[in-house]
């Protein structure tokens, strides 16, 4: 028969006990506990006065269990060490985790970070982690909770959101225009700024295919392998770039980059942006987040930029 739960011993007493017996020494327990040894000494003596047997043989070093004390110790060091384990647990619960966002590098330069503004307004104390990589990760055996793709819509998960879609249009640092003046061609006169990647839609060759490449700027052309370079060698005004406008809009509502006129309009991509949940129900931070980065791709396709046409 189980002793009644109001005659139950003291958790502190058994903390005491438990924490002698782990290290067979009342000196080291004290250290655990952050206690004195007259204070972990007097917890054993009260646990045993109240059981009325004696737990520990007193050694000149150390301590040793009696046949009472080793059968309590078997019990009370698993009892503990379970509730030891789900305390650390339930902190971790409630303690407030990061939201982690992965994205391209282009994806997170160009068009996240010039946003947090607004969420960190919206949500001031939320705590979000940024993961900036163009490989495509494993969101739950990566502890990643959101994730922004670029890809066909038959590619896209069942379950994911479309953000926005894509038009491409040549951009150019303002200064750059301004000496060509209204009527030069920054496309024939200005370098090109290449960004080295296999989708077509995304190098010059396909936009100045119906102009014939062979006119194309005869002052060279320049590649990267990123797409953030891209875009600050066109900052730094090195030449023209293929601007994937809704990523650039920033920069462009800002003054920095500037629109090239040209005769086509901007076409669309065959991809788009999508938003992708690790988890069917999100707690309620990666909610808020997910909410904030559709309204913030609400902003962007309620206000697309085209290139002015020559």
């Amino acid at each position: 028969m189980s002793t009644p739960l109001v005659r139950l011993v003291s958790l502190d007493l058994l903390k005491g006990f438990v924490a002698v017996g782990r290290r067979m020494s009342i000196t080291q327990a004290a250290d655990d506990l952050c206690l004195t040894q007259s204070a972990v000494s007097r917890q054993v003596h009260a646990l045993e006065a109240q059981l009325k047997v004696q737990l520990f043989v007193r050694k000149h070093r150390g301590v040793a269990f009696t046949a009472e004390g080793e059968r309590l110790f078997r019990s009370a060091d698993s009892a503990l060490q379970q509730l030891q384990d789900v305390v650390a647990e339930v902190r971790r619960s409630e303690g407030r985790q990061p939201v982690t966002v992965t994205a391209s590098i282009g994806v997170t330069g160009l068009w996240l970070l010039p946003r947090l503004g607004s969420l960190q307004k919206a949500h001031p104390h939320l705590d979000v982690r940024l993961s900036a990589s163009n490989r495509i990760s494993d969101l739950r055996e990566e502890g990643i909770d959101l994730a922004v793709r670029y890809c066909r819509d038959a590619a896209a998960p069942p379950d994911a959101v479309r953000l926005f879609g894509e038009h491409i249009g040549p951009i150019a640092h303002p200064s750059l225009l301004a000496e060509l003046g209204p009527h030069g061609d920054a496309l024939l006169q200005l370098p090109l700024l290449e960004f080295d990647d296999p989708r077509p839609w995304l190098q010059w060759r396909s936009w100045l295919a119906p102009r014939d490449l062979r006119q194309a700027s005869q002052r060279g052309m320049l590649r990267f392998n990123q797409y953030d370079q891209v875009i600050q060698a066109a900052l730094a005004g090195q030449g023209v770039a293929l601007g994937r406008l809704e990523l650039v809009r920033p920069l462009v509502d800002g003054g920095q980059l500037a629109l090239v006129p040209t005769a086509r309009q901007a076409p669309p991509s065959p991809n788009a942006y999508w938003l992708i949940q690790a988890a069917a129900q999100p707690r309620a931070d990666v909610r808020r987040v997910a909410q904030w980065i559709c309204q913030e791709a609400a902003r962007t396709v309620k206000t697309p930029v085209h290139p002015a046409a020559t």
